[in-house]
């Protein structure tokens, strides 16, 4: 069995009772940097040898693994902070698992993501996970044009060189929306800065961010903001007669089908 594990993303204590005791009984555990999943295991005292798992070596790795599970072994596989697989390594894996007739479980624990949601004070009945922003400019660009008229609660994952930048590039995207700038989560010196893209409070710059940005307005509420005559011919563009238009357009704006045929009689 593979048991995919959340592991703390900031107090060492943020760890379930079911996830150590995984972590104590399987014969691997694959992690995205050796090294730093040291620190948890020294802190539960947990003796299991680790293979690398990360990025650059999801691939080959993956294979290694499959391996091991059709050997009858058991294997965590963990990141170095939250749940693998979200902004982590950990979905090559997965297909490969499903493609091999193999079963996998999940060990609930931490995410950002969800923290940084409840945090924000935004709407926290759905959102969506947005991860990091590409580097280059015309594939961000692509990647918030996906998500900007989205009705939901935005996240975005965002590394400290990055997030003034970032922030940025949301405002030019997304305009005057109220956002939340949430770091260092769960550790001692957490901090929430709420605000509004291209007002933003100062804050430090140090320690993984996540930014929590406002749902975009309805379509009734964008086309709310039109005058009566334009959002007649908005419908009209679609393909509508005037007289559906019209209908449409007092449904849109709770009126009578006469208040807006009085103010588009010249159209």
């Amino acid at each position: 069995m593979l048991y995919i594990v959340a592991t703390p993303i900031g107090n060492l204590s943020e760890i379930t009772y079911r996830a150590v005791e995984v972590l104590k009984s399987v014969d691997f555990i694959a992690a995205e940097d050796t090294r730093h999943t040291m620190d948890l295991l020294r802190a539960y005292d947990i003796k299991k040898p680790m293979i690398s798992y990360h990025k650059f070596s999801e691939r080959a790795a993956s294979a290694g693994i499959i391996n091991h599970l059709k050997e009858g072994k058991d294997i965590a596989l963990v990141s170095d902070a939250g749940m693998p697989l979200i902004s982590d390594p950990g979905s090559v894996l997965v297909e490969e698992l499903i493609e091999n007739g193999l079963e996998y479980t999940v060990i609930s624990g931490a995410c950002a993501c969800v923290n940084a949601v409840v945090l924000s004070g935004l709407d926290a009945s759905s959102f969506l996970m947005a991860g990091f922003l590409p580097e280059k400019t015309a594939d961000r660009t692509k990647a918030v044009a996906k998500v900007k008229d989205v009705e939901t609660t935005l996240v975005f994952y965002s590394p400290p060189h990055n997030v003034l930048k970032d922030l940025e590039f949301l405002f030019d995207s997304l305009g005057r929306r109220k956002a939340a700038v949430v770091r260092e989560i769960s550790k001692l010196h957490e901090e929430v800065v709420r605000g509004y893209l291209g007002e933003m409070p100062e804050f430090t710059v140090k320690g993984e961010m996540v930014i929590v940005v406002e749902k975009a307005e309805s379509a009734a509420q964008r086309l709310g903001e039109l005058t009566v005559v334009d959002h007649v011919k908005h419908y009209m563009s679609l393909g509508y007669d005037k007289m559906k238009a019209v209908k449409l357009v007092a449904a849109d704006r709770k009126v009578s089908k006469s208040v807006v045929y009085a103010e588009t009689l010249n159209l």
